[in-house]
């Protein structure tokens, strides 16, 4: 089972384009968007377990210079 989420990322000012490309090229990564309002960058990630998806987040997506803040939203599956 995959497990999947957004997260969403706070950019220093001018940096947005920036993260965006290097959050793409991560494993993990689906894709990443510059989106407008309170956040800057949109990032589909995905991985095998809600804990290989944390890893992820801190250890790779976090690292990304530039990037002030995430919040991790995984998504659920609340009826089939």
């Amino acid at each position: 089972m995959t497990v999947r989420a957004y997260v969403l990322i706070q950019t220093e000012v001018g940096r947005a384009a920036e993260v965006a490309a290097r959050a793409r090229v991560l494993e993990g990564v689906a894709s990443a968007d510059d989106v407008t309002g309170p956040y800057d960058v949109i990032v589909t990630a995905q991985a095998g377990s809600v804990d290989e998806l944390g890893r992820m987040v801190v250890s790779r997506l976090q690292l990304i210079e530039g990037i002030t803040r995430t919040l991790t939203c995984p998504v659920v599956v609340l009826g089939d």
